[in-house]
C-alpha cells in the first residue's frame, strides 16, 4: 500500500509542487496568478465527482472487489491527464488538463484510504495511516526534485512521475486480495435521490465526523494557500527568477523528507501507543503556523530551509493523526466507507478549490508600489487555518 499511494501522489502532486509554476510561466509569463486559478479551477471540477464515485465504489460488483477497479481507471485517467498538461499549447489548455488530472487522481487516492477504512482495526490505524502518511507527504518531496531536475523538458517532467504511479499503483493491485463482490446484494437500489441524498449528511447525527471535517478543510485551506506558490514564494524571497530556485526547491525537498518521515511516523505510532489523536492534530497545526512565519520573515536561505523542514514535520504529523482520526468517527463503515471518505475529500477538495483564489486576490492586492507581491503576508495567514483547523478537531468527543 505505501509503495501505490506514493506513486499516486508522486504524479498528483508533484505539478502543484513545482510542474504547473514552470508550465505558467513557460505560457504566461510574468502572470503568477494563472496558477493559482487554474488549481482552484481543477479543484472545483472535481467536488461534484467525490461522493457519486464513493457511492458507486460501495457498489461496485466485479471479480477484483470494489475497490480496485477504480484504482485502475482513475490511474490510467490521471497518466492521461499529465500528457496533456505536458503538450498543453496555452494556459486554457493546461487547466483543461489538470482539471482531468484532479478529477481523476482522487478517485485513486480516495480507494487508498476506503481501503483502509474496510480493514484496518482501531489499534493499527495510527500506524498505517503514519506509513501512508508518509508516503503521501514524501511523495511531493521527491517530485518536487524530479520536477527541479527535468524543468527544461516538460514532457519528461510531467510523464515521469506518471510512470512510476502506474507501476506502484499497478503492483498494488496485483498483490491486494480483495474478495470477490459480483455476489453483493443491498437494501435499497440506488436511485437518483439516493445518489443526492448521499452528497451530505446530518452533522447532529455524526457530529464527530462533523468537526473532524470542518477541521481538516481549515488545516488544508491554510497548506493550500502557501504550498500552491511555493516556487514563487522561494523566487519573490531570493530575489531570483522561478525557473532559477528548481535546485534550491529539491533541497528543500531533500530536507523535507527527514521531516516528513519523522512526523507522519513518529506521529503515528505514538498515537496508536497513547491511544491520543487530538492533541497531535492540535500541535500539528500550531508547528505548521510557527514555521510559516519563520519562512515569511526568513532573513536568508538557511533560516528559510529550516522553515520549510518544520512544516514538512507538521504536515506529516497531522496527515497520518488526522487519517487515523477520520476512520475513528467514519459512520457506517461497513456499508457506506466509500461514500463518508469521499465526502471528507470534499472538505480537501473545497479548501484546495477556494484557497489558490483567496492566494491570488491576497496576492494582488497586497502589491508593494515596486510591484513586490505580498508572500510574508500570505504565509502568515495560511498558518492562522491551520491553528484553528486544530481547535476545530478539539470538538471531537467519541476520541481522545
Amino acid at each position: 500500500m505505501f509503495a501505490g499511494i506514493f506513486g499516486v501522489y508522486l504524479a498528483y502532486v508533484t505539478p502543484v509542487a513545482i510542474s504547473l509554476s514552470i508550465r505558467v510561466q513557460d505560457l504566461a509569463p510574468g502572470r503568477d496568478e494563472y496558477l493559482g486559478i487554474i488549481i482552484g479551477v481543477g479543484a472545483v471540477a472535481a467536488l461534484p465527482l467525490g461522493p457519486l464515485a464513493g457511492q458507486l465504489s460501495d457498489r461496485t460488483r466485479s471479480r477484483f472487489g470494489r475497490r480496485r477497479p477504480w484504482l485502475i481507471g482513475g490511474t490510467i485517467g490521471g497518466v492521461l491527464a499529465l500528457t496533456v498538461m505536458a503538450l498543453a499549447p496555452s494556459i486554457f489548455v493546461l487547466g483543461l488538463g489538470w482539471v482531468l488530472a484532479q478529477i481523476t487522481f482522487s478517485l485513486v487516492v480516495n480507494g487508498f484510504v476506503t481501503i483502509q477504512a474496510d480493514r484496518l482495526p482501531a489499534l493499527q490505524r495510527g500506524k498505517v495511516a503514519g506509513i501512508t502518511g508518509m508516503a503521501q507527504q514524501v511523495a511531493p518531496v521527491v517530485g518536487a526534485v524530479i520536477g527541479g531536475s527535468l524543468s527544461a523538458n516538460p514532457i519528461l517532467m510531467m510523464l515521469v512521475p506518471g510512470i512510476f504511479a502506474v507501476v506502484f499503483v499497478g503492483l498494488f493491485v496485483v498483490r491486494y486480495h480483495e474478495p470477490d463482490s459480483r455476489g453483493l446484494t443491498f437494501d435499497k437500489p440506488l436511485t437518483a435521490r439516493s445518489v443526492i441524498a448521499g452528497y451530505v449528511f446530518d452533522p447532529r447525527t455524526n457530529p464527530d465526523f462533523a468537526w473532524n471535517w470542518l477541521g481538516r478543510l481549515f488545516f488544508f485551506f491554510g497548506l493550500t494557500i502557501s504550498s500552491t506558490y511555493t516556487a514563487f514564494f522561494f523566487a519573490s524571497k531570493l530575489g531570483l527568477e522561478v525557473k532559477d530556485v528548481g535546485s534550491l526547491i529539491a533541497v528543500a525537498g531533500l530536507l523535507g523528507i527527514v521531516g516528513t518521515i519523522g512526523g507522519a511516523l513518529g506521529g503515528g505510532f505514538l498515537t496508536d501507543r497513547l491511544r491520543r489523536r487530538k492533541p497531535f492534530v492540535l500541535g500539528a497545526g500550531i508547528l505548521f503556523a510557527a514555521a510559516n512565519t519563520l519562512m515569511a520573515f526568513a532573513p536568508d536561505l538557511p533560516v528559510l530551509l529550516v522553515g520549510s523542514l518544520l512544516s514538512t514535520l507538521a504536515i506529516g504529523v497531522f496527515s497520518a493523526v488526522d487519517q487515523a482520526l477520520l476512520i475513528d468517527v467514519l459512520p457506517a463503515k461497513e456499508t457506506d466507507a466509500g461514500r463518508f471518505v469521499s465526502i471528507t475529500g470534499y472538505s480537501t477538495a473545497l479548501a484546495q478549490s477556494t484557497a489558490p483564489f483567496v492566494a491570488s486576490i491576497v496576492l494582488v492586492l497586497g502589491v508593494s508600489a515596486s510591484g513586490d507581491k505580498n508572500y510574508t503576508l500570505l504565509y502568515v495567514l495560511a498558518g492562522v487555518f491551520t491553528i484553528i483547523g486544530g481547535l476545530l478537531v478539539m470538538r471531537v468527543k467519541s476520541v481522545r
